[in-house]
């Protein structure tokens, strides 16, 4: 069985029985269900509403995003559909809007918008910082440049929250490889450091890429790095960190270090350390 199916289809090749629906399977949306306990993602979820839709709709927002391959949109988020049908249930939001053929795309045979007009729907319907990350992760996923949802932004200048979404765009980098990665560069930007530059690579005596640095600033040799909680589970982690560390003091790189609890209760030490870095 399929993760997420349509009960009739199911049933009527065979591959599950009315009773067996009742008893192992629960329902997502009308004649769509998936086996009983299963953790939805955003993705699943999209799935799930563009199968409610007939395989008709097109996914737009967040469920678009998730789609293209963001890997942070949250799971508890309504499923998006640009679609006619009316009435949707619990869990499905449509949206009414205007799409040009060249801001779709058809993924796995789902057809959804492109990451620049994606990008553009989010930046104009999220407000603050957020908006800022969402984007960096779909840009990110998808190696778009800010370009070209300005692009796309520029052919509706009188969309309802453009000015939320051009803030936004001057802000957004996708060089960010996690949420926390952005409201570091967030911070150092509203510190009134230089922006950084991201995903900076470090290349050895023979011109070869080894390694490369979260952000920072090339001039200096001064490179960020947020530490997260993935870093350090097992020692061949610690020990590949500290050759990481080596290779990147070898080539006359100064690294600051910030650790998800600095990024939430210490900023102000994080910007004088950066800055003494930096020899300011």
């Amino acid at each position: 069985m399929p993760r997420i199916f349509v009960a009739t289809e199911a049933i009527a090749d065979g591959t599950l029985t009315r009773r067996d629906l009742t008893r192992s399977y629960a329902k997502i949306h009308r004649n769509v269900y998936a086996r009983a306990g299963t953790q939805l993602s955003a993705l699943d979820r999209a799935y799930a509403a563009w199968l409610w839709s007939g395989r008709r709709g097109t996914l737009v927002g967040h469920s678009a995003a998730a789609l293209l391959g963001c890997k942070y949109i949250p799971a508890d988020l309504p499923a998006e559909l640009a679609h006619s049908r009316r009435g949707a249930p619990k869990g499905i939001t449509i949206r009414s809007i205007r799409i040009r053929d060249d801001e779709l795309r058809t993924v796995n045979e789902i057809q959804c918008t492109t990451a620049a007009r994606t990008a553009y729907d989010i930046g104009r319907s999220v407000r603050g910082d957020l908006a800022v990350i969402r984007i960096d992760q779909l840009l990110n996923a998808t190696r778009y440049p800010v370009a070209d949802v300005t692009s796309i932004a520029m052919r509706y200048p009188g969309a309802r929250g453009i000015r939320r979404l051009r803030a936004a765009l001057d802000l957004a980098d996708g060089g960010a490889e996690s949420p926390q990665e952005t409201r570091l560069r967030l911070l150092l930007v509203r510190s009134g450091f230089p922006r950084p530059v991201t995903q900076i690579p470090v290349r050895d005596q023979w011109g070869d890429v080894k390694r490369r640095i979260d952000l920072g600033w090339p001039d200096k040799m001064v490179g960020v790095e947020y530490d997260g909680e993935q870093h350090f589970k097992n020692p061949d982690d610690y020990a590949k960190d500290i050759m990481r560390l080596e290779f990147l003091a070898n080539r006359g790189w100064t690294i600051v270090r910030v650790s998800s609890r600095q990024l939430r209760y210490e900023r102000s030490a994080i910007v004088r350390r950066i800055a003494r870095a930096r020899g300011e």
